[in-house]
């Protein structure tokens, strides 16, 4: 998502969508003892940040990639399901041939219907808020798959980084 949107959404309460200050903010601002020169001050500032933000957007545009659920989805789910959280029919084949009841069928279905129709409201939620959930999803997913050794090699980083000892992964003090 844009920029600009994050910015808005950080200063909805104070700034209106081009980036000016709300009256209602300015009167708040006077009313604990701010002068109009300071709210002046403050409300340059953060307009000239929301114009360099906006300017980003239109030249320099943050990539935005594209996440759906069924990137999440396991490879056995993705032999069983379709994106939209249905059945494949050769899956529905095979599973009636070794006894899996209707039944059984429709509700793994549904279950995983619900699982993709949560992932695109949480999704459509959060790009409202200039935060694209998919990516970040992924990059957890990517973090989390890292080796034991890739893991280890980045704490001996950490350590000569002199990074807190309570962000490390493991004790220090393990032996290896």
């Amino acid at each position: 998502m844009s920029r600009i949107k994050r910015w808005i959404n950080m200063h909805k309460k104070e700034f209106n969508a081009d980036g000016s200050l709300k009256n209602e903010a300015r009167q708040e601002m006077l009313s604990v003892g701010m002068s109009n020169e300071a709210i002046d001050d403050y409300a340059s500032r953060l307009k000239a940040r929301y114009d360099e933000w906006k300017h980003l957007d239109e030249t320099d545009p943050e990539p935005w990639p594209i996440y759906t659920a069924y990137d999440f989805f396991s490879e056995q789910e993705k032999r069983e399901f379709n994106p939209d959280g249905s059945l494949r029919p050769e899956y529905i084949e095979y599973a009636r041939k070794i006894g899996i009841s209707e039944n059984a069928l429709e509700e793994q279905e549904r279950r995983k219907k619900i699982v993709v129709d949560n992932y695109n409201e949480v999704s459509a939620g959060y790009a409202e808020k200039g935060i694209n959930f998919g990516a970040s999803k992924m990059k957890e997913r990517i973090e989390d798959s890292r080796t034991y050794a890739q893991r280890r090699r980045q704490m001996e980083q950490d350590l000569r980084n002199f990074e807190p000892e309570d962000s490390l992964p493991f004790d220090k003090n393990t032996s290896y």
